[in-house]
């Protein structure tokens, strides 16, 4: 009998914490104002337009000069060369391309300068180039491609 009487109890404080509950979410019911019309923009002046056959003042506008189109060599140095100082930096240079780094650095001074980085490219072209003609042919191109090292397993 007291399990009874314990269970209606229950149930009758779960029902009185439900109707709490369902009177409170209906009390917060707050109606969302509507928004305000967009402004209505203002009727422009009208602007002057000239006559078809009026006359031009004063001389034409200057030609934009020529923009400096850089060598692939270039473009290449300028793909390190982070911070446009002209010098590639080991930082600069990727993490893994260290070994890389140090052989273009030929004075040792951990600054790759452009010439540096030039003269280590045609060097490079020149020993492809085997005929001697300044023109690679795809046989001779793939001879540049650098030399895959053995995979180094971490078993």
């Amino acid at each position: 009998m007291k399990k009874f009487v314990a269970g209606a109890a229950g149930i009758l404080l779960l029902m009185t914490a439900g109707l709490f509950l369902w009177i409170g979410a209906q009390g917060q019911d707050v109606p969302i104002p509507a928004a305000p019309p967009p402004p209505q923009p203002a009727e422009p002046e009208g602007l002057p337009e000239a006559d078809l056959d009026a006359q031009t003042v004063g001389p034409a506008p200057p030609t934009p000069p020529k923009a400096y189109k850089a060598s692939r060599e270039e473009m290449r140095f300028n793909r390190y060369d982070r911070n446009r100082d002209e010098i590639i930096t080991r930082l600069e240079m990727m993490s893994s391309r260290t070994d890389a780094f140090r052989k273009l650095d030929k004075d040792g001074n951990n600054l790759l300068t452009f010439e540096e980085w030039a003269v280590a490219t045609s060097d490079k072209f020149a020993g492809a180039d085997k005929d001697g003609n300044s023109q690679l042919t795809r046989t001779e191109f793939r001879t540049t491609r650098p030399k895959r090292s053995a995979p180094r397993c971490k078993c």
